[in-house]
C-alpha cells in the first residue's frame, strides 16, 4: 500500500465525513447554541456561512473519490486527493482570514479551521513526487 495513502485515507474520513456531519447539524438546526460563533443570526453571517457549503461539499466528494480511485488501483486517486487537499487549505485559509480581521479569535472555530488549513501542507508535496517505481512525477495537467 502506498505510504502517503495509508496516513491520509484516515485524514480523509475523518475531515470529509465531519464536513457532511457538520452541514447536517447545520441545516438540522443540532449545534448548540453556545458553540455558535458570535452573531451567529447575523444576515450577513449566515451567508458567509452557507457560502461555505459548496466548497466543503466538494472537498468531502473529492476526498472520498480519492479513496475509492485507491481502492479500485486507478491512478487519478493522486490528482483527485490533491484537489481534495488543496481545497481543504484554502477553505481553512478563507475561514481564518474572516476571523482575523473581525479580531474574533474564539478557539472552538479557530482551531479546527488551523488543522484544515495546515494538514494538508504535509500530504500535499508527498503527492507530488514519484513514490513508486514508474509512477508519474506530478499529477497529469488538463
Amino acid at each position: 500500500m502506498n505510504n502517503v495513502m495509508t496516513t491520509l485515507k484516515w485524514y480523509f474520513l475523518a475531515v470529509d465525513v465531519a464536513f457532511i456531519l457538520y452541514w447536517l447539524m447545520t441545516v438540522l438546526h443540532l449545534i448548540p447554541h453556545e458553540w455558535l460563533f458570535k452573531d451567529y443570526d447575523h444576515p450577513v453571517l449566515v451567508a458567509w456561512n452557507w457560502s461555505f457549503l459548496p466548497l466543503d461539499l466538494l472537498i468531502s466528494a473529492t476526498g472520498l473519490i480519492s479513496l475509492r480511485q485507491y481502492g479500485q488501483n486507478r491512478s487519478s486517486w493522486r490528482s483527485t486527493a490533491l484537489i481534495s487537499l488543496v481545497l481543504t487549505f484554502c477553505s481553512g485559509l478563507q475561514a481564518l482570514a474572516f476571523w482575523a480581521i473581525r479580531l474574533d479569535f474564539d478557539p472552538l472555530w479557530w482551531l479546527p479551521n488551523a488543522f484544515l488549513l495546515i494538514y494538508p501542507l504535509f500530504f500535499i508535496p508527498k503527492l507530488l513526487v514519484p513514490t513508486e517505481k514508474g509512477e508519474k512525477s506530478r499529477p497529469r495537467a488538463f
